[in-house]
């Protein structure tokens, strides 16, 4: 068997190593902290991200790109999305040329408004398959049924990967639509922080399901105008990810829209964290998007709104609810 590399030792990606640890691959991790690698191969656990869960044999962690990367012949991408750039331009020079490069991060980059297999491919000069759908870490970890996409754009990657990854509780599909699959995993964060909102303000069932489906129809949008499948965001990627990401406890995004709701700052929120909220900067690039692609996203909007210019939460609401009359499915 290969070796593989996960970059990025968030609680995803710990998750990731673990279970291609548990396959019997040997698994090299990449942390940032030098601090944090001695810590993690002394306890052999990851005490910052998932301190429950104890690290196999056969999974080293290093803070040296190089070391973790030599001879991998699969490279697994977990970095949070804005600095995706800064560590693959230090590692891209130590993957091998044979090596299968795949993305499990969501977002999009601020400023260029890339993706991330495109900032990927922009760095490597190689093409990156993409991972995405409904699969919080810790459910992962504890080995609870599960079912994700995997992206490629050439058929023979996908299943190889797919192969990589499949476990008898973590189920893999393959698609084509690297396109669709990653804006899914992007946009619906952004959604995600919206229902955060509506639900800090209490008002109800009836405003979360409408967040979601008007949330979903704003991602099929912005898609359509990048040239992505419509049916994509009827899959794992879209709205299993949308669902989960808006209405469950350990979602990052709807605890951070439901402190917003509270009269919280973005600022301060993201200051008592360790873990990241990757819809607070994708609000910004999605914005940007929206404005480049000729596309309307009135909840998107909202939300950058409230984190970035102060704009109160309720007078969101108002806003999108006081919106022109128009038919559901021609705009």
């Amino acid at each position: 068997m290969k070796s593989s590399a996960v970059i990025g030792a968030g609680s995803w990606g710990t998750t990731l190593a673990l279970l291609l640890a548990g396959k019997g691959f040997d698994i090299s991790l990449w942390v940032h902290s030098e601090g944090l690698a001695r810590a993690m191969n002394s306890s052999r656990v990851n005490s910052v991200y998932l301190p429950e869960v104890k690290l196999p044999g056969n999974l080293k962690v290093s803070a040296d790109l190089e070391e973790v990367l030599e001879g991998a012949g699969f490279v697994i991408n977990v970095v949070p999305t804005q600095h995706i750039r800064e560590v693959f331009s230090r590692a891209a020079h130590a993957i091998g040329k044979d090596a299968s490069l795949l993305s499990a991060s969501k977002g999009i980059e601020n400023g260029t408004l890339k993706r991330p297999t495109q900032i990927l491919e922009e760095i490597t000069g190689r093409s990156a398959a993409v991972l995405s759908g409904p699969s919080f870490a810790k459910e992962v970890i504890r080995e609870k049924p599960t079912a994700v996409t995997l992206a490629a754009k050439e058929e023979s990657e996908a299943l190889k990967l797919q192969g990589l990854l499949n476990t008898g509780f973590f189920r893999v599909y393959t698609h084509e639509d690297v396109t669709g699959v990653e804006l899914g995993g992007a946009l619906k964060n952004v959604v995600a922080i919206a229902a955060g909102i509506s639900d800090g303000l209490g008002l109800g069932n009836n405003a979360r399901a409408a967040l979601i489906t008007r949330g979903l129809a704003e991602m099929k949008r912005l898609g359509a105008a990048m040239g992505a499948a419509a049916q994509t965001f009827s899959g794992l990627s879209g709205i299993g990810d949308l669902v989960l990401t808006c209405t469950a406890d350990l979602s990052r995004n709807h605890a951070f829209g439901m402190n917003l709701a509270r009269g919280l700052t973005a600022s301060e929120i993201t200051a008592t964290r360790r873990t990241v909220a990757e819809g607070v900067r994708t609000s910004r690039s999605v914005v940007d998007l929206s404005e480049k692609m000729g596309v309307e996203m009135p909840i998107a909007e909202q939300v950058y709104k409230v984190i970035y210019e102060g704009k109160l939460p309720r007078e969101a609401v108002r806003e999108l609810m006081g919106r022109s009359l128009k038919n559901e499915f021609t705009h």
